[in-house]
Formats: structure tokens, sequence, C-alpha cells
């Protein structure tokens, strides 16, 4: 049977993708100078205008203008022209500390439990399936690849691309498996003085083509710049908000999402951590063949460690009892905060990479919740209960 898919993604250059670069570099700012540092901060920008806003605590002093001024110039907004401009724009900052409720609930053995707590309650999703080498959907991963492939040409010079775009790909399946782009869908701000014939040529084969394989191509449509015209964008043409693309961010809406988004949280934040682990969980049956899918799924209570529930559905593609695959990821993973920032390393300022292109299935960056260094014990493990069965 043929079904059809589709996932989009927003380049670091769209205002919602601003504010998150903003929100994480802020993170990372802290997190250099301490790495225990809470934060949880939004930013919000419009036309020549930023506000960096929430929580923190910590040992650490922070230059919030100068960390939204450099995230934006390095992002391209640099032209007074664009309505937005890393030295001109207004910058306003409204951040405090850190409730003391909250962090009392989070701090080790400052709460009613032992141990450092979920930092608040909700539910969190991870994914992986065998469709790419990264263990993604085929759909996202290209969507995310055009825009950076577009980002790359813009900072090599290619003058007519401006910061602002948005991808989306459609992908033909058959018996699950992909067999055919059939439309892709590209919206880039761009410069007055080029047509729109020569934009709609130079995306499909200078971007396009160079990012998706021939053999997928078979009968695509392009539809390039549908509107006929992209000069006015980013923050002047539509105002951005930290959080507001978090199916952008994770599975391009094939996989559950829990709601939470990532940006600006450090990882006692559950909503990010979590989501970061169960990924890890995913990718690692994946990787050991025990299953083609798998979707986690982890909830927590403010201020108490442990999940509240652990859910693996391998929509039937599992290649062992399930039973088994549960026994895995209890043996193997530790679910509270404090053992999920040891085992992925969470301490440290890897975050603003993350804030652009997707928090999974990057083949750019080296992203702890992306490796797949359980397999060799999921394959012990296994090899040892044929032995004793």
């Amino acid at each position: 049977m043929i079904k059809e898919f589709t996932s989009e993604s927003v380049s670091e250059g769209h205002p919602d993708k601003i504010s998150d670069q903003i929100s994480d570099a802020v993170l990372d700012a802290a997190l250099k100078q301490d790495p225990s540092a809470r934060v949880a901060v939004e930013t919000f920008v419009t036309t020549n205008f930023v506000l960096i806003g929430g929580e923190v605590s910590g040992n650490f002093t922070l230059d919030y203008e100068a960390i939204a001024r450099k995230t934006i110039k390095e992002i391209g907004y640099v032209d007074e022209e664009d309505g937005f401009d890393a030295s001109s724009c207004e910058v306003l900052v409204k951040v405090h500390e850190q409730s003391k409720d909250i962090a009392q609930g989070v701090n080790e053995d400052d709460g009613l439990f032992k141990g450092l707590g979920a930092g608040d309650q909700g539910i969190m999703f991870g994914y992986a399936c065998n469709q790419t080498p990264s263990l993604m959907p085929l759909p996202i991963i290209l969507s995310h690849r055009i825009l950076q492939e577009l980002a790359k040409k813009r900072k090599e010079g290619v003058s007519f691309l401006k910061p602002d775009s948005k991808a989306q790909v459609s992908v033909e399946y058959f018996n699950k498996k992909p067999v055919r782009v059939s439309t892709v869908v590209v919206s880039t701000q761009h410069s007055a003085s080029i047509s729109h014939d020569e934009l709609t040529n130079y995306v499909i084969e200078n971007v396009i083509k160079s990012v998706i394989s021939s053999d997928l191509l078979k009968d695509t449509k392009y539809l390039i710049n549908p509107t006929g015209r992209f000069v006015v964008g980013g923050p002047h043409g539509d105002a951005g908000l930290t959080g507001r693309k978090i199916i952008v961010d994770t599975y391009g809406g094939w996989s559950r999402h829990g709601g939470g988004a990532f940006s600006g949280k450090d990882s006692t934040k559950v909503d990010r951590s979590a989501s970061y682990m169960a990924r890890y969980v995913a990718k690692n049956i994946v990787g050991a063949g025990l299953a083609d899918e798998v979707e986690v799924q982890l909830s927590y209570a403010i201020g108490f460690p442990e999940p509240i529930s652990i859910l693996i559905d391998t929509f039937r593609t599992e290649t062992c009892d399930v039973s088994f695959i549960y026994e895995v990821v209890n043996s193997l993973f530790d679910f509270t905060p404090s053992g999920i920032i040891k085992a992925l390393d969470l301490r440290r300022p890897i975050f603003q990479q993350t804030a652009a292109y997707g928090h999974f299935g990057r083949l750019d960056v080296d992203l702890p919740w992306e490796r797949t260094d359980k397999v060799d014990d999921i394959k012990a493990l296994e090899k040892k209960k044929i032995i004793h069965s």
C-alpha cells in the first residue's frame, strides 16, 4: 500500500529559531561558568527588538545583551534594511532568580525525596527507526538538510539568499519503505534583485538536487517560494518565540511529542533531558536490531527522581520478545535526572548547536544521545539470554 508522509523544517534565520538559539546561547554561557547552572530562559523577537526573560540560578554572571547580539550576527542578520540587525536592535532583559520552591524539589536531597528530582511533571517521547543511517524518519531529515545547504550557500557568498527559510518534504512509502520524494516545498527569503525563475532554478539545481539522491527524485513536484516573493522576512516579517517549533526539533510529526519545548532549559528540566534519554534508548534498541522502529515514552512528577512510567512501543517490528526489550532497558539505562545527566554528560555547553536543524539525527555535530554505544551491551545480554534458555 502506498502512503505519503510530510515533514517540515525551518532555518536558523526563522524568527522562532532565532529565539531558540538565543535562549540556548544563554544556557551555554551559564554552563561555561557553572556546570550546575539552572536556566529557564525564553526569548521573543520582532522588528529590531529582542526580549529575554526567565529564571536562573547559579554561580555565573552573564551579559545577556552581548550574547543576543553575537548570536544574531552569527545567524546573518547584519543589515538594517532587513528590519532586524545585530548591532542596532533593542535588547530588553527581564531575568530573575529561580523560585526557591522549584529549586527545593530539584536540588540533591533538599526535597521530599532522596536524589535529584525531576524539574517538572510531564511526558516525553523518544523514537528511532531504520529508514536512514541516522535512524530517523526520512522526511524530517531531508527537510533539515535542504535548509542546512541553503544556509551553507548563503554563508559562502550567495548574496541573494537571506537567513529566513522553510522547507517541506513529502515522501512516498510502499510497505513502510521510502520509495520516492513526491513534493518539495522551499520558501526562502531573498533579495529583491533576483527573479522568481532564477531563484527557483538555483534552489532546485544547487540545493535540493545536491541533498536528495536522484533515485528518490522521480516525477517530483517542486514548489519554490509559492507566493512568488519573499523579500520581507525574519523577525521583521513575523514575530518569533522560544519553543514554538517543537515538532521541527524532534521527528517532524512522525512520532508523538510530549509537548514540552527544549531550548533555554538546563538538563534538570526533564522536558529536555528525558527526551534526549528516550531517543538514546530507542536508537540503541534499533541499532542492536531488536526492532525496526521503537518509540519510548517516559513520564515524571516534579521533585520525584524515578520516572512514573516507562512505555516501549515497537509497532510489531520487534525481532525478540518485547519483555526482553524491557529487561534490556531496565538493566542498562538509568532514567533518574542525575542518571541521565551523568550518562549523557549534560553539564557541558553543547546546546546552542541543537537549536536549529533538529536535536536528533544530526550527523554534523557530536551529540551524546545520538551514540549507539550500548549496542554491544544489548547484544551481550541477548547472547546471555539465549545461552541460559
